[in-house]
């Protein structure tokens, strides 16, 4: 068996970790890689490559689930794991499979399915999958079985590394291990910026067998010497799309250079743009690219009913009220803006009748974690948010997204929207979208169309005198990890300071241009009449929100949403 013990932790006065970084060479051929998964004194069996149809999918052969699931696979040269159809047919060690139970599947979503057996089998993956289709699981599982069978001493240093865009996706990755891998006795940490480092400190030193972190601030604590990557031997990049496109690619790279080669690497992603595809090559080897849905093009999640309404900007207020009122009360609503000041805005006077909170760049971590906290429980059921939230939240229970201001590419609106639709539910997103947004208008019809959704015609007129390659250029920033290490939170996206010198000297093109093989190369079904949500006391009471809003002023028309929205009843302007 490989044993990862060669890889000793050596210390210096103060305890100070030296990480020496690795030859840079992916000759990770082992043969007895694949052992790690079977071997200890109470190896988890490993199911064969091609389990027998399962009754819960009907019978269903290999190609009819495959087909029926939209999954494609490249692996030139090998043949692909059978998909475990079942949970039964993974051969997980029986307290995982009752933590999973006990959460309520039913069956493995399709990445899950596939690419279990690809992991158990200790092959790098490139899993390419929408929002909301069940990524974590599926790369924590096998890395509970790699960690319960490879017995490392988590004191010196754990034996599965995470790596997330954003601190709201790592914390949320960490509540998952923390509940499926309770009943293993797995321990888990969580790194990210924004926080103290010494309760994350004290973990590491208490010994963790999954670090789950943001680049930032795990480099900040690998300059410390205070964690030792030298034992890593399963790597995930989760949201790998997101953190190049944040401008965390040199971090990353020097993350990946203190863990040992001879490592297993997972790559998550819910886009195969040609950036993705260039660090793939360099980070993995050989690895089993699996693709959920279509990978050529941009696509949104067909479960959630999207309706784009043509407007301007002084109706969207009173076409919010609208569409909040006809909500069952107390039915979960995410807000999306372009702005942190009309975040701000629209939450104050949102909160006067629905309940409403905030959160942006702006917000310090225990204000971030108490809106969320809130959010999640019902306490406070609307979410004022700016697109620090597109990504990295996890709330099963969103009804309605409303894209308040459109974004900055198409993209990012598909991101907004899966927010709600999660985990095989439903959802409905609204999204105003004004003359300003016309250049986006082409690559947007295309997204409902492959969605099956409605395109209005007044949409569909935008096109011709709108822009094309509406997918905007990426906002490649600095390595200054706003999200997860020094700075501020939120500096690099479209809500912080840096955005717009990040914005003008972004690389341009079409970002999804190239071969879409990794290996070629290096309705509205709203309740009608439903009673609003309670309103609350204060100024403007029995207004609705519109009419506070906007009271006291007469402009009409479009406004750059660069510039400052009406001045809303008491509210001094900004």
């Amino acid at each position: 068996m490989t044993c990862c013990s060669c890889f000793q932790r050596h210390t210096e006065s103060g305890n100070r970790v030296q990480n020496a970084p690795f030859a840079d060479h992916k000759a990770r051929n082992d043969p007895s890689f694949e052992q790690r998964f079977s071997a200890g004194a109470n190896p988890a069996p490993v199911p064969s490559t091609n389990p027998a149809p399962q009754a819960d999918n009907g019978n269903m052969s290999v190609d009819a689930y495959r087909k029926k699931h939209e999954i494609t696979i490249i692996c030139p040269g090998r043949e692909a794991p059978s998909p475990f159809m079942s949970f039964q047919s993974t051969g997980f060690p029986s307290e995982i499979l009752r933590e999973v139970q006990q959460a309520g599947f039913k069956a493995p979503s399709p990445i899950q399915a596939q690419s279990w057996p690809i992991a158990l089998k200790g092959s790098d993956i490139v899993a390419v999958a929408k929002t909301g289709s069940g990524k974590t699981l599926g790369y924590l599982l096998p890395g509970f079985i790699l960690v319960k069978n490879l017995r490392h001493n988590s004191r010196d240093g754990p034996t599965v590394l995470v790596l997330s865009p954003t601190r709201e996706l790592a914390t949320q990755i960490q509540d998952e291990a923390i509940k499926f891998g309770r009943s293993s006795r797995i321990s888990s940490t969580c790194l990210y910026g924004g926080a103290p480092k010494g309760p994350q400190l004290r973990d590491l030193e208490r010994g963790a067998d999954i670090v789950v972190a943001t680049p930032g601030r795990l480099n900040d604590i690998l300059e410390m010497g205070k964690v030792s990557l030298r034992q890593v031997a399963y790597l995930v990049l989760d949201e790998a799309d997101r953190m190049l496109d944040m401008g965390f690619e040199p971090q990353i790279r020097k993350i990946v250079k203190q863990v040992q080669p001879k490592r297993q690497t997972l790559m998550f992603t819910a886009t195969w743009p040609r950036e993705v595809r260039k660090i793939a090559s360099d980070l993995l080897t050989n690895p089993v690219q699996v693709n959920i849905g279509n990978t050529d093009e941009l696509v949104a999640n067909k479960s959630i009913t999207q309706h784009v309404e043509v407007t301007t900007s002084f109706e969207k207020g009173r076409r919010l009220d609208q569409i909040l009122r006809q909500q069952e009360p107390g039915s979960k609503v995410i807000i999306f803006c372009s702005t942190k000041r009309m975040c701000d805005q629209l939450s104050r006077n949102l909160s006067r009748q629905y309940g409403a909170s905030a959160i942006h760049g702006d917000k310090s971590q225990a204000e971030r974690d108490s809106v969320l906290s809130e959010f999640r429980t019902g306490r406070c059921p609307i979410l004022v948010a700016t697109d620090v939230a597109a990504r990295g939240l996890d709330v099963k229970d969103i009804r309605v997204v409303v894209n308040y201001d459109f974004p900055t590419g198409v993209e990012d609106y598909v991101h907004r929207i899966g927010r709600t639709g999660r985990a095989g539910a439903t959802g409905i997103a609204y999204t105003f979208f004004c003359d300003q947004d016309s250049k986006y208008a082409s690559d947007l019809v295309k997204i409902l169309e492959g969605a099956n959704q409605n395109v209005s015609p007044e949409l569909r007129a935008m096109v011709g005198r709108g822009g094309y390659g509406g997918r905007g250029p990426r906002r490649w920033a600095s390595s200054n990890d706003s999200y997860g290490g020094q700075g501020a939170y939120g500096s690099q996206t479209r809500d912080g300071p840096s955005f717009q010198s990040s914005y003008n000297n972004s690389s341009s093109g079409n970002q999804y241009g190239g071969a879409p093989s990794f290996h070629s190369s290096s309705s509205n079904n709203q309740t009608s009449g439903a009673a609003s949500l309670p309103a609350s006391g204060g100024s403007g009471e029995g207004l609705s929100f519109h009419d506070r809003f906007y009271s006291g002023n007469s402009r009409g028309g479009d406004r750059a949403r660069s510039r400052s929205p009406p001045k809303a009843v008491g509210v001094s302007n900004w």
